[in-house]
């Protein structure tokens, strides 16, 4: 009898799984909801390069897309990494269980240099060197940075003419010389001040050919490959420029493997707040993107060809990063945009985490579009005024048209809740207690690391993106060491009672046991218990002798500027996009369906929907809040006190609901798409408030002004996962003409001829010209 051949079982495969399972623990103990979108745009089979961005993360954002990709297709992402990050004790180790592929960086090993340098004044190519040894420090193809006083300008050498004298291949700043200016006004700076010139380190050639290889190597055998282009990680609210390395990689693999077809999947990371714990965050996953063969095959050529074909298709990778992140220019205008958006939606609506970002890109590109509209520029003062005004309150957006005058029955619910919180400390106390050493050393030495961060770069505004990281690290090296620490006083009271043999050995393992449930009751319970405690200061506001004056203002303040929000973007929509009434993303007073099911850590509304991250045990509290203290006629269907006048689904004005601005567990906005009602078939349900007959209002006359029909937000609709209608195609900007048009072309056009069919014409033909036809 033959002998069985043994399986063979890859190793590599197992630690992968096995790292999977780990980080979805420590992701899903430290996030408190993570939200994927677009998820069916991953290929399943074939080589796929996932551009993700923007690096505001760290070592979390790798694990977010590995854990999504995993969760939908089981494919495992191998990420490009620093090799220097890859010598770190433990990063290193589950980077390298995870099949990260190094990448040598030269400013990683950047020395010291021999003197110092300043610039030719006739030639910014030429370094001039005072005290240097350029002859035995350097040689073509290295690299010199001048130091941060300069924003570590970096050129490549191209000749090293004697020991004071080096050339540089193009001006610091590249081609455009951006950053020569600021060299030589420090240059002038320090000349004043008696000083010869600038520092400067020594960057060696990092020769990255073995890494492309093993990248080629990988997409042929259909392979996943992840690398975030911006080259570093960073706190800014826009997109760093794209480093040509994915652009390399995805073409080289195509031209030397005609027969691997690569796809490149553009992947936008969103935070609330990434550097908290329990924070929430939307992994917005975009149609994958072709390599063109065009593109292919200029890169065959070399040279000049070669290079274009690489800018150029960094340049679509750019325009499809584009499409699945929200890209502010500065913080200021990120936070106008989201207040905005809560004006914008009405008191009884939550929008899922996917659809705060949907909303905050197509608000964000209005915006951009036409901010030097006086009407804008009106509005934005508005916006940031009443902005001001609740900061000074200390209230929330949302809190404000719940606000209602203050009566024994406001005293009452204050009293209650005061007594719930009391309650959710109490069972939150003893694993707060037990954890708290982890949570001040995360919380100190995460912010050591931070200004270490900032220090060393350039692109850090304060150094938020290490702390989620930082804080994750080190607890996980604190805790076995503080959980050994409290089993070992455990023995030793055992001991010192005199326990039985049996007690004094299992004494340490109850403790091990018993800390894991401990720890996670503390941690739903301690959610409950902030939940409550921020749904505290609309009551305490109101019972203030004086602010019901002030309270009133400020509903009125904001009804107002939710109706000129309404209005500005009916009015300048049509102007940015013609198919904007189609396509418009409007309100919904209904809670759609969930499919999820009820359970200990899941919390059924009073409409029917399941909360994506309620608590089980705290339902039979909001119960009796509802019906306690939401005395009027629609109080048996749900209606809380928090609703104030307002006829509202009841878990509005719950407590654990005043979470965060941004926070929404329900699909309450839809994108209209006509004909997509049909293949769908689900139906979603409407409540009717003062708030939905308004956003009536606006379209109605929305339709008499243009003339057509408007498609209703409250009439029945089929969203998708996210809440959103599913598109079959891009939205369309007004078409404008293509360059390249000859003269004689232009002048021939029938002046008769409507602009917009001209306009159509012609750039049909210039595209026809492209594919070998002629325009004439």
């Amino acid at each position: 009898m033959a002998a069985a051949t043994p399986v063979k079982i890859d190793s590599s495969h197992l630690n992968y799984e096995a790292s999977i399972l780990f980080w979805k623990l420590i992701v899903n103990i430290f996030f408190r909801e993570i939200r994927p979108r677009g998820a069916f745009n991953i290929p399943r089979k074939g080589p796929v390069i996932f551009v993700a961005a923007p690096h505001n993360n760290q070592f979390l954002d790798p694990l977010l897309l590995s854990l999504q990709v995993h969760r939908e297709t089981h494919r495992h992402v191998q990420f490009l990494t620093a090799a220097k990050s890859l010598n770190r004790q433990f990063v290193g180790l589950f980077s390298r269980l995870m099949g990260s592929i190094p990448v040598a960086r030269a400013a990683d090993d950047a020395k010291p240099g021999t003197g110092k340098v300043c610039l030719a004044e006739e030639d910014p190519c030429l370094v001039i060197g005072e005290g240097t040894q350029f002859t035995t420090e350097f040689s073509p193809r290295m690299q010199i940075m001048l130091p941060k006083t300069v924003n570590y300008a970096t050129a490549e050498v191209a000749e090293v003419v004697s020991d004071t004298q080096l050339r540089i291949k193009k001006e610091f700043g590249g081609d455009s010389g951006k950053r020569t200016a600021k060299v030589k006004e420090k240059l002038a700076e320090l000349r004043r001040d008696g000083q010869v010139g600038l520092e400067f380190k020594i960057l060696p050639y990092v020769d990255q050919q073995q890494m492309y290889q093993y990248v080629y190597e990988s997409l042929r055998h259909g392979g996943s490959i992840g690398i975030f282009p911006e080259g570093g990680s960073h706190d800014r609210t826009d997109l760093l420029p794209l480093k040509a390395g994915v652009s390399i990689m995805a073409l080289g693999a195509m031209a030397n493997d005609p027969e691997c077809h690569v796809k490149i999947v553009p992947v936008g990371f969103s935070y609330f707040h990434p550097h908290r714990f329990r924070s929430r965050a939307v992994i917005e996953f975009g149609s994958a993107l072709d390599v063109p063969t065009e593109f292919v095959e200029m890169y065959k050529q070399g040279g000049v060809q070669k290079r274009e074909a690489v800018s150029k298709f960094l340049d679509l990778i750019y325009d499809g990063l584009k499409t699945v992140t929200v890209r502010a220019p500065d913080y200021d205008t990120l936070m106008l945009i989201q207040a905005a958006r809560r004006l914008y939606k009405t008191p009884a609506q939550h929008l899922t985490l996917g659809q705060v970002v949907e909303l905050n890109r197509r608000l964000l590109e209005g915006y951009t579009h036409f901010k030097d509209e006086h009407r804008i520029q009106k509005l934005r003062q508005d916006v940031l005024k009443y902005n001001r005004l609740l900061r000074d309150l200390g209230l929330r957006d949302h809190q404000v048209p719940r606000a209602q005058k203050a009566n024994w029955k406001t005293l009452g619910l204050l009293t209650y809740r005061v007594g719930l919180l009391i309650v959710w400390t109490i069972f939150a106390l003893p694993g707060t207690i037990l954890n708290g050493p982890i949570f001040i050393l995360a919380s100190i030495l995460s912010r050591q690391k931070a200004k270490e961060a900032l220090a060393a770069s350039t692109v850090k505004l304060k150094g938020r993106d290490v702390l989620a990281t930082w804080k994750v690290l080190i607890s996980l090296g604190v805790a076995p060491v503080l959980y050994l620490l409290y089993a070992f006083l455990a023995t030793l009271i055992a001991i010192r009672a005199n326990a039985t043999t049996k007690w004094k050995i299992m004494t340490p393992l109850i403790v091990f046991m018993a800390l894991p449930f401990m720890n996670i009751a503390a941690l739903k319970f301690g959610e409950a218990g902030m939940d409550v405690l921020k749904s505290l200061r609309p009551l305490v506001v109101a019972l203030v002798p004086g602010q019901q004056r002030t309270l009133d203002k400020l509903r009125a303040m904001r009804e107002q500027l939710s109706n000129e929000v309404a209005d500005v973007i009916n009015d300048f929509g049509p102007k940015l996009y013609e198919d904007f009434n189609q396509w418009r993303m409007l309100p919904s007073a209904s809670a759609p369906p969930s499919s999820g099911t009820p359970g200990l850590w899941r919390r059924k509304s009073s409409t029917g929907a399941v909360d994506a991250q309620g608590l089980g045990l705290i339902h039979p509290m909001t119960w009796i809040d509802e019906r306690l203290f939401g005395w009027s006629r629609s109080a048996h269907r749900g209606t809380s006190a928090w609703a104030g006048s307002f006829e509202e689904p009841s878990h509005t004005g719950t407590p654990e609901d005043s979470d965060e601005e941004d926070a929404g567990d329900y699909d309450h906005v839809i994108g209209l798409v006509p004909g997509h009602d049909d293949h769908l078939g689900s139906k979603t349900r409407s409540r009717n408030n003062s708030y939905a007959n308004l956003q009536r209002l606006r379209l109605s006359s929305l339709a008499q002004t243009t003339g057509t029909d408007v498609p209703s937000a409250f009439s029945p609709s089929s969203p998708d996962d996210d809440g959103l209608q599913i598109r079959t195609g891009h939205r369309a900007r007004r078409e404008s003409l293509s360059d390249g048009v000859p003269v004689q072309r232009l002048a021939a056009v029938d002046r008769r001829e409507p602009f917009p069919d001209a306009t159509g014409d012609l750039n049909e033909e210039i595209r026809q010209g492209k594919t070998g036809q002629s325009i004439i």
